[in-house]
């Protein structure tokens, strides 16, 4: 083996001439998206639950300390659980609101309805 890789010399070698492409299917978008990649969730309110957590190790477990660390993550809590069922009422409902950043799988499938892509435009080389 050791001989081998002498005469070759170290790693592979870089291919010379380009490598064609070989389209086996073609290059065209869906006209859908699937609803698999939406179950990533983020964590709600975790700086608040941090902060009560701090004060009532400080404070030896005792909650009349910490009311209102308390009472900002309860509020903080409802808020994200209000934004949740809108969210979720607008994604059901397959509703479109101006300036969001993050839309729902319905939501993206029925912007691709209103504009679908135009193939026979595209040049092929």
């Amino acid at each position: 083996m050791r001989l081998f890789t002498a005469l070759l010399g170290n790693g592979r070698r870089p291919q010379g001439e380009p490598v064609p492409y070989k389209e086996i299917l073609p290059m065209r978008l869906r006209p859908c998206v699937s609803g698999k990649g939406d179950k990533f969730k983020t964590p709600a309110c975790l700086f608040e639950m941090s902060v009560v957590f701090a004060c009532l190790k400080d404070n030896d477990f005792s909650e009349g300390a910490c009311s209102s660390e308390i009472s900002l993550f309860q509020k903080c809590f409802t808020e994200h659980e209000t934004d949740k069922r809108i969210k979720k009422a607008d994604s059901i409902k397959g509703q479109l609101t101006p300036g969001q950043h993050k839309m729902g799988y319905k939501q993206i499938n029925q912007i691709l309805k209103k504009f679908p892509p135009n193939y026979k435009s595209a040049s092929r080389a």
